[in-house]
């Protein structure tokens, strides 16, 4: 990150200042999850404060919102941590995470294109039992088989 950005956040951002059942509490994420995820290398360097003990910083916070928004999209961890990488790289990789990103953005719009086909097809179901039937749109359920046959 460049140095007017660090300085537009505040000098306290990069500051070690939570310790690891906080931002556990924060996250969400279990004290061993955020182990296992500096251990892998997806976070960055911890600090550590005078006892060894970890200490993580707002910027650290706003990391783990975006592995979470990550792994909502499905992003495997291996990409992910692939993506840290990156990130640690330098502006230099800029190309290789635009792509990244572009690639997961087409895989969740073909994610929530099938999650509303699948509303449709529980609207009607739905509206079956409730005995509305003759009102609803029949959904188009499409079936593949092993030998991509479309039923």
């Amino acid at each position: 990150m460049g140095e007017a950005a660090l300085h537009e956040r505040g000098r306290d951002w990069e500051l070690p200042r939570f310790s690891i059942g906080e931002v556990a509490e924060r996250s969400g994420l279990s004290r061993d999850t955020l182990r296992w995820y500096e251990r892998i290398g997806l976070m960055d360097y911890i600090g550590r404060d005078h006892a060894g003990k970890r200490r993580f910083s707002n910027r650290d916070l706003e990391w783990l919102a975006l592995i979470g928004r990550l792994r909502t999209t499905g992003m495997s961890v291996a990409d992910m941590v692939r993506y840290a990488e990156l990130v640690r790289a330098g502006e230099s990789t800029f190309p290789e995470r635009l792509e990244m990103f572009r690639n997961t953005r087409a895989e969740v719009l073909a994610k929530i294109d099938e999650l509303q086909q699948t509303v449709a097809v529980l609207d009607y179901k739905i509206d079956i039992y409730e005995g509305k039937a003759q009102l609803a749109r029949p959904a188009t359920i499409t079936v593949h088989d092993t030998e991509e046959i479309t039923v």
